[in-house]
């Protein structure tokens, strides 16, 4: 059964990360792992003992409709969630092996070393420079020299170099929208982060925009480990290593990209991605 048709030019069509193309003698790492979370907003459970890992320089996609969880989960991989009061949280979450939920967990460093691009680009109301330098600024970072170095790195990594380098004092509100979406995985990839959270970083962008933004993915995870989180079934297939399917927030099914949209296992899968519902 072939539920969605290859396509030309996307990750299925990639080698599988970490030597697994060359018969597997070099497995792939896991960057991060997540075992038997339950979750509530308050008295509302809002995710079930769900369980997967994410191995490092790869992507994962998180489908399933609104209100599934996915976001919720996204958001636990780097403690957004604390910011909501009456949350709680069971299981693990480990990054690099170590629970970002454990005693001594440094919140702050967790933060660096997990990025996050939102749903709607939020740049500063400052120049594109101070975009990009604002994080290593607050980290104590004050030689210019590097701090240009460090800008112009992050601007080529978010493939937007070439359209701001001759502006980078002018306001980053005046960028595109897709401009401005750019410019914030830059802001994220100045703090040397080890992952990278987005989502739905192209739902409020043009196709033209969107293309940008699934180029670049598959440029960064030759370097970073990406967890995204979208609505567009087609996209999950272009951008990703593994997809995970969640449902009234538990995880339905997770495996690789070509198997969940060829062979899903699950019936309530192939229900979702065939369009019967959600």
């Amino acid at each position: 059964m072939q539920l969605v048709p290859p396509l030309t030019g996307s990750v299925l069509h990639r080698p599988a990360v970490d030597g697994a193309a060359d018969g597997g003698a070099h497995p792939a790492v896991e960057m991060l792992t997540v075992r038997g979370v339950n979750f509530w907003y308050g008295a509302k459970q809002a995710l079930f003992d769900v369980s997967l890992s994410v191995a490092q320089r790869s992507v994962t996609a998180f489908i399933g409709p609104s209100g599934c969880g996915k976001s919720t989960l996204l958001r636990l991989l780097n403690r957004m969630n604390d910011l909501i009061e009456g949350t709680r949280l069971n299981g693990q979450i480990l990054l690099g092996g170590r629970d970002v939920y454990g005693s001594g967990a440094d919140v702050v460093d967790l933060r660096r070393r997990v990025g996050m691009v939102f749903q709607k680009s939020n740049p500063f109301p400052k120049s594109i420079y101070e975009n990009v330098a604002y994080g290593p600024r607050l980290a104590g970072e004050r030689n210019r020299q590097r701090l240009d170095h460090l800008v112009e790195r992050c601007l080529k990594q978010a493939a937007l170099w070439p359209e701001v380098k001759d502006r980078l004092g002018a306001s980053a509100l005046e960028l595109s929208g897709g401009q401005q979406q750019r410019l914030c995985i830059a802001r994220a990839l100045a703090t040397n982060p080890d992952v990278l959270l987005m989502d739905e970083p192209a739902s409020a962008l043009d196709p033209k925009s969107t293309q940008a933004i699934e180029d670049l993915i598959a440029e960064l995870r030759r370097n970073y480990t990406i967890v995204i989180v979208t609505h567009n079934m087609q996209q999950a297939a272009r951008v990703s290593d593994q997809t995970a399917f969640f449902f009234e927030g538990k995880l339905i099914e997770v495996g690789s990209t070509a198997q969940i949209f060829r062979q899903p296992r699950e019936k309530q899968t192939e229900d979702y991605i065939t369009g019967r519902f959600g």
